[in-house]
C-alpha cells in the first residue's frame, strides 16, 4: 500500500463518521461535509490504487 491509498481510506473513514454524526444530530452541514470527505477519500484511494497497479506492471 502506498501513502495515497492509506490517506484515501482514512478520509473515507473520517467522512463516514462525520456523515453518521451529522445524521445522528440532524446536522445537514456536517452530514454533507462527511459525504464530500468520503468522495475525496475515494478519489485519492483510487489514485493510489492506479499508482500501485502501474508500479507492479513496471516491476514485471
Amino acid at each position: 500500500m502506498n501513502k495515497d491509498q492509506v490517506k484515501g481510506r482514512m478520509h473515507q473513514a473520517v467522512g463516514k463518521a462525520k456523515e453518521a454524526a451529522g445524521d445522528a444530530t440532524d446536522n445537514s452541514k456536517l452530514q454533507a461535509k462527511g459525504i464530500a470527505q468520503q468522495a475525496k477519500g475515494k478519489a485519492q484511494a483510487n489514485y493510489g490504487d492506479a499508482k500501485n497497479s502501474v508500479a507492479k506492471k513496471i516491476d514485471r
